[in-house]
């Protein structure tokens, strides 16, 4: 018989450490370690209980404790999966834990927890199954190099609306996402500021040389091209002024030609409502390169000129209403079946 996965539970509240103690528990493959309220308490019950696996409250981290966190990952090498409270502290930590290596996030509802606690019992099990399996896979300094996923957007008229809701719809570790929305500089920077206020991922606008991090999105500043470049396992993006491409600077041809040639197969491509055919083309050499290619369905464009541009030229694999745009996008970033 497989032994069962142990794992210990890092939660602040005396509450909640029960009911996660149950759900786990309840599972014939897991097996409840031990439960502790803080980071220094799971130092000495690491050493101690010796778990496969570490789940976390990102609500009781600080950024002077996120130190403490890094130690005991390193120090141990035991997967911890997040979960994260729906409050701003509480995604800003979740996404700083991330990228300091956290295996995973189980998202908990702003509210109706009581209705949604079946998707959060399935949603913890399968985060904590999934880190157990994990760590057994080879070590991260010896496995094969893969670059992250990215998801390229691209929008015009109606786009701030549909980026806005797009951006909604995505994860707090969602792979780094590179937007270019038609729009005047000056006016990018309130714009991301605003979706950072509402969306899971951390949204603003880019800098030269900024880096393509899960759980972050970057807009390209009004008036200058915004590329992806490979740097290593990762990507970065460049910011350039250049000539407009298709009467637009930022370009979504740019963007999306620049993916092509970056991340390929790694990308996927999200052509939103807008006027005219910017993007058509550089989601045709995303296709090629072999990302997966979305586009917004005319039914919920303001404008279907874009898409419709991309569609003619047999450059997208699914037209989709912008209700289901982030959820695919999330889904075709998984591995492709072989």
């Amino acid at each position: 018989m497989r032994r069962r996965v142990r794992v210990l539970i890092v939660e602040g509240s005396a509450v909640t450490r029960r009911v996660l103690s149950a759900i786990l528990a309840a599972d014939r493959e897991l097996e409840v370690a031990g439960a502790v309220a803080g980071v220094q308490d799971a130092h000495e019950a690491m050493a101690r209980l010796r778990p496969d696996v570490v789940t976390l409250d990102a609500a009781i981290l600080s950024r002077r404790g996120l130190a403490s966190l890094e130690r005991l990952m390193r120090a141990s090498r035991t997967p911890v999966v997040l979960v994260s409270p729906p409050t701003r502290k509480g995604r800003e930590m979740t996404l700083l834990a991330l990228d300091l290596g956290a295996a995973g996030v189980v998202r908990m509802p702003s509210r109706e927890l009581v209705r949604r606690m079946p998707d959060v019992v399935s949603e913890m099990l399968g985060a904590v199954k999934a880190a157990a399996r994990g760590r057994t896979e080879p070590d991260a300094a010896t496995a094969e190099p893969s670059a992250a996923s990215v998801i390229a957007v691209g929008a015009s008229t109606g786009g701030t609306d549909a980026i806005q809701q797009f951006l909604m719809a995505m994860r707090p570790d969602a792979p780094g996402l590179v937007i270019v929305q038609h729009m005047p500089e000056r006016f990018t920077h309130a714009f991301a500021e605003r979706c950072n206020g509402l969306c899971p991922v951390r949204v603003r606008e880019a800098k030269d040389g900024d880096l393509v991090s899960p759980g972050h999105a970057l807009i390209a500043p009004g008036n200058l091209h915004m590329r992806v470049r490979r740097d290593g396992r990762r990507y970065r993006v460049a910011l350039e002024n250049g000539l407009p491409v298709n009467g637009h600077r930022p370009s979504i041809d740019v963007l999306f030609t620049s993916t092509a040639a970056a991340a390929g197969e790694k990308a996927v491509g999200v052509i939103l409502t807008g006027m005219g055919a910017d993007g058509a083309r550089g989601l045709s050499a995303m296709k090629r390169a072999g990302a997966r290619t979305l586009a917004q369905d005319e039914a919920t464009c303001v404008v279907f000129g874009m898409p419709r541009e991309a569609i003619a030229l047999g450059a997208v694999d699914h037209v989709l209403p912008l209700s289901e745009l982030g959820r695919v996008a999330l889904e075709l970033c998984g591995p492709r079946p072989r």
